[in-house]
This record gives structure tokens, sequence and C-alpha cells, in this order.
């Protein structure tokens, strides 16, 4: 008697497989299977790229102000020096502020950069340091050294130190103008009027950073807390 199974698929599945392969082409294509539809931002950054030329990075920032689009974006300001929070506001006023971004600084000491996202009032942003402080104390750290840096950022932010490096707002092109020939702003880089909250990176330029986008030196003594 003759054996039924060939060893190969019947021509009916294989129609079925490629059927379904086609579909799933067509459906990454245009977008259903990943979210975002044709023009999305999919994946972005706001902030310098790693070992990047600082005064390139501030060429492209401005660059990136030229589509006067009435549309409120997202951007990133990137302050000359840290400041206190209610100084930051009074900085970006005009703009609705998405989040601050912390980091304490300590010569030739690296600590965290923390992204405290806050609601749409000034409350909450005033309190964004003991926010970012807590989240620093809830992290492991690595080295001994590096929970010795974190301990006393923590504790600095929770003093009310001036430690916020830049601000994530979203303003419209006139706006964010605006902000960028005032006083103590070192930086504003727009993103597309599509770009989605919560899929973009954000990293700041540090006032600290004057020539290359790296991480500073990690030699110095770390202050008794």
């Amino acid at each position: 008697m003759r054996s039924t199974f060939s060893g190969m698929p019947s021509p009916r599945t294989l129609f079925t497989v490629l059927a379904v392969l086609v579909l799933a082409g067509a459906l990454i294509a245009f977008g259903a299977l990943a979210g975002p539809r044709d023009g999305a931002v999919i994946t972005d950054r706001l902030g310098p790229e790693p070992n990047e030329a600082v005064d390139a990075y501030l060429a492209r920032a401005t660059e990136s102000l030229s589509d006067d689009t009435s549309d409120p974006r997202f951007a990133l300001v990137s302050f000359t020096t840290t400041l206190a929070p209610a100084d930051a506001l009074a900085t970006v006023e005009g703009a609705r502020v998405s989040e601050l971004i912390h980091h304490v600084p300590i010569p030739r000491v690296q600590t965290p950069i923390v992204e405290v996202a806050v609601p749409d009032n000034a409350d909450a942003a005033l309190r964004s340091a003991d926010a970012a402080a807590e989240r620093i104390r809830s992290s492991g750290a690595a080295t001994e050294r590096a929970a010795a840096a974190a301990a006393l950022s923590a504790d600095r932010l929770s003093a009310g130190c001036a430690c916020v490096a830049a601000a994530l707002v979203r303003a419209d092109a006139t706006t964010l103008g605006e902000i960028a020939r005032r006083d103590r702003v070192r930086a504003v880089q727009a993103l597309p009027a599509d770009a989605v909250y919560g899929r973009f990176a954000v990293m700041p330029l540090l006032p600290e950073q004057d020539r290359v986008v790296e991480p500073g030196p990690d030699d110095g003594v770390i202050p008794q807390r």
C-alpha cells in the first residue's frame, strides 16, 4: 500500500502560509503592528549624541527650530547652569512643562541624571526634586563609590539645591523661539509636531559639557554628607 505521507506540505498549506507572510509584511509596512501610522515618530532623540561636539549639537538644536509650524512640539531646553525648580519654570514660562531633568553637579564626580515627569501644575514641578531624590534612593548602585555619589545627590536634592539641568516642554514654534533667546538658556531642540510623548529618548546637554558630550572624570573627592 502506498503511503500518503510525502514529506512535503500540501499546495493548500503552502498557499496559506504564503498568504499569512504577505499579510504580515503588509501590516508592518503600513505600521499597523508597530503602532504609529505613516509619518509618526517611532523612535527619536532629544539631546546630543554621545561624543558629539557641543558646537555641532548647538547648531542642530538651532536648526530644529526653523520649522515655523503653529502646531505644538516637544522640545528640550538645556540651561547654562543648573537651576532651582522655580527658576527653571520661570525660564520656560509660556510652555507646558512635561519633565524636569535633575542633575547634582559635583566637580570630577559622576552623579545621576534623573528625569521627573510633572503634571500641568507648578506645585508638582516645584516638588520634582523630592521625587528625583526618592528615585535615586530606590535605585541600586554598581559600586561603593557610585552609591556614595548617589546618596549625596539625593540629600542635596531633598535639601532644595539648584539642580535642574534641563526641561522637556511642549509649545509652538513662536514660544520656543522666544525661550531660546532668554537668559540662562543654552539650547532649545525641538522634535517634529507628530512626536509622541514616551516614544523618544531625552538626554540633556549638561552645563559642564563645553567641548564634547562625554562622561566627565570620576576621580574627585565625594564630599561628606
